[in-house]
């Protein structure tokens, strides 16, 4: 990995996504939605036998998961990653401190919540230092996916495990019709199909990657309503994003899109793929210098 350039995903702007995130109030309404994908990650991990000493969350954001997390697991030290320090501000006058440190002095090993400000493509950790990598709808925001699957595995511990979820290029396919009517620009992400994560999660060194998908539909009265919850759940982080706001006409035209669009129940849908991946990190089978391991097992005793 270290000798291929990252592939790129998209033209997304990590620090428009920094700023698309800066406003934790306005996020809250899309929340529903993140938080029913975390309760379907969890009810798959919960198939995992696993007793991790340190987890990571990976793209924590408003620190959510974080509990779902230290409830999972209480002896260990969580440690929550987001690149907006207003979300992490969030989390922090959220977090009970007070549990925090009676957790610690009841168990003897780090535990608790610890967060830190950073790309989670380039983790302030040290290598094989944690033995669970979660992360919940944030993947999907940076352009070098294979770089951060690399960066994950670094910090996994061997037989650590990964689990993720992200979305699939299903997703939103009714804000982009809508748009037709107005330019060719694009207004959402080219999100990455779930079989080239697979083949990326293989490169990295993961073993028997596991990958599956849903699709969840929201459906809305007011296309107002579905344009505010696509805000709120990221919105466009392209670099190629339109420089201010829809002409009066032209937010005419994106709304009749949407009419155009309801179904016999008279709601409008709106499409998420969602897409789940786990895998774990296997032992080195080369060294550094690329040398084969090779492990003889001990001769049973007669």
């Amino acid at each position: 990995m270290q000798d291929r350039p990252p592939k790129l995903s998209a033209p997304i702007d990590l620090e428009r996504v920094r700023a698309l995130f800066s406003r934790p109030q306005r996020l809250r309404d899309a929340e529903f939605l993140r938080r029913e994908i975390a309760e379907r990650m969890r009810e798959r991990l919960q198939l995992v036998r696993l007793a991790p000493q340190r987890v990571l969350d990976a793209g924590c954001g408003g620190g959510a998961d974080l509990a779902i997390l230290q409830k999972s697991y209480v002896a260990a030290q969580i440690i929550g990653i987001d690149a907006s320090v207003p979300m992490l501000e969030t989390v922090e006058r959220g977090t009970d401190r007070g549990l925090n440190r009676l957790i610690s002095k009841l168990l003897p090993a780090k535990s608790g919540i610890d967060l830190v400000c950073g790309d989670f493509a380039d983790l302030p950790l040290g290598m094989a230092s944690v033995d669970l990598v979660w992360s919940n709808l944030a993947l999907h925001w940076h352009p070098q996916p294979d770089r951060v699957f690399a960066e994950w595995r670094r910090v996994l511990r061997v037989n650590g495990l990964l689990m993720f979820s992200c979305f699939g290029p299903d997703s939103l396919q009714e804000v982009r019709s809508a748009f037709t009517d107005i330019d060719l620009a694009p207004h959402t992400l080219p999100f990455v199909d779930m079989h080239d994560f697979g083949d990326q999660l293989v490169e990295a060194g993961f073993s028997t990657p596991v990958m599956d998908m849903e699709k969840i539909t929201v459906t809305y009265d007011d296309p107002a309503k579905l344009l505010a919850d696509v805000r709120a759940l990221g919105g466009n982080p392209l670099n190629t994003v339109r420089k201010g706001l829809l002409s009066r006409s032209a937010r005419e035209k994106l709304y009749a899109g949407f009419e155009k669009q309801r179904r016999a129940d008279g709601k409008i849908g709106l499409t998420f793929e969602v897409i789940y991946g786990h895998a774990f990190k296997p032992e080195a089978r080369v060294t550094k210098d690329g040398e084969a391991i090779i492990r003889f097992a001990p001769k049973p005793q007669k």
